[in-house]
């Protein structure tokens, strides 16, 4: 079973779990497929416009066996994983990669790239915040770039990013969802001057599930 090593007061065995669920990804490259949700507790980046402000206290979430969120996981016929949060990077994920991994998932990860990575991801999405920079260590890493439009001086913020990227790595821009019916013509329009950037919608939430 898995090893027990005390790490800043947790037990690496187990993660502070605010929700896990089987769904549709909504949004960037890997949009329409089913995919099984890990959210985990804890964010130290605090973006005002979060729609998961619940998720940052990490005390407020029960610490769960990474065997027992795996057997959950592992219930259900797709075997895409999402990594998300809050902000999973603050935990040491190498445990749950594993064993995630032997049941035979492909894992993704949702991070600001705040914290350096831990575990075998096979997709990284790096969406940064202005709250708290990203490592510079992320951007060759990274598969895939998703910038939050919340007003129009992001779309310059969005390409100083772009450039520290690999020559591969997916771009998108994505409306902040209160936002979207100011925002949305705005994406469109530049992604029209810049077809190097795609748009990411959040599609689950138009079809009212997870």
């Amino acid at each position: 079973m898995f090893k027990e090593v005390k790490q800043k007061d947790i037990v690496v065995g187990s993660l502070p779990l605010m929700e896990a669920f089987y769904t549709v990804q909504g949004e960037g490259f890997h949009q329409g497929k089913s995919a099984y949700f890990i959210r985990l507790g804890g964010c130290d980046v605090g973006c005002v416009w979060c729609d998961v402000k619940e998720s940052w206290d990490e005390t407020q979430h029960p610490l769960i066996a990474v065997s027992d969120i795996v057997e959950k996981a592992a219930s259900y016929p797709g075997r895409l994983a999402v990594i998300t949060g809050g902000e999973p990077l603050m935990h040491d994920l190498s445990f749950l990669c594993d064993a995630l991994h032997q049941e035979g998932f492909t894992i993704n990860i949702e991070t600001s790239g705040a914290h350096p990575l831990s575990g075998k991801l096979d997709w990284i999405c790096l969406s940064p915040k202005k709250f708290k920079a990203p490592l510079p260590e992320i951007y060759q890493e990274a598969d895939e770039l998703k910038i939050i439009i919340y007003n129009k001086s992001d779309f310059k913020w969005a390409e100083e990013f772009a450039q520290k990227m690999r020559a591969d790595c997916q771009l998108f821009l994505q409306p902040e969802w209160s936002k979207s019916d100011k925002v949305l013509p705005q994406i469109i329009d530049y992604v029209k001057e810049h077809p190097q950037w795609r748009i990411s919608l959040q599609v689950h939430k138009y079809m009212n599930i997870p």
